[in-house]
């Protein structure tokens, strides 16, 4: 099985720019105007232009909006070095939202993309997850 990552924007050129310039990622097809496909990490992140003000989904109050909110699945982006990382993506438009911090697994930067995504930057670290498993 593989999956796919989506992820809504209200700005399409902005997003395919912001990606690229944070994380690398290359265009790899359009979809006309409503989206595009990024290319460069473990799946093909797609970018979908949806409009600040649109319904979530069909019967939903909630409307789309692109201020910095909260959901339960975010993206991690695993890095060999944190610090470049986090410089490169704040040079792109990311926010930092909490100090770099250390963990027994690694190092963690929480970050927000300009269109209201929070993602994570890893750096693992001696065994990474498998210093903390318990099973």
């Amino acid at each position: 099985m593989d999956f796919l990552i989506n992820l809504d924007v209200d700005d399409l050129e902005h997003a395919i720019a912001f990606y690229h310039e944070a994380f690398g990622f290359t265009l790899g097809r359009r979809f006309g105007t409503d989206g595009a496909e990024l290319l460069g990490g473990p799946a093909p992140l797609y970018l979908l232009a949806k409009a600040a003000g649109t319904p979530a989904f069909a019967g939903d109050g909630r409307h789309r909006d692109y201020r910095r909110h909260w959901t339960p699945v975010h993206l991690d982006l695993v890095v060999e070095e944190i610090e470049p990382a986090v410089e490169r993506a704040l040079a792109a438009g990311a926010v930092l939202e909490a100090p770099i911090a250390t963990q027994a697994w690694g190092r963690l930067a929480l970050m927000a993309d300009p269109f209201g995504h929070g993602f994570c930057l890893v750096q693992f670290l001696g065994e990474g997850y498998d210093a903390i498993a318990t099973s």
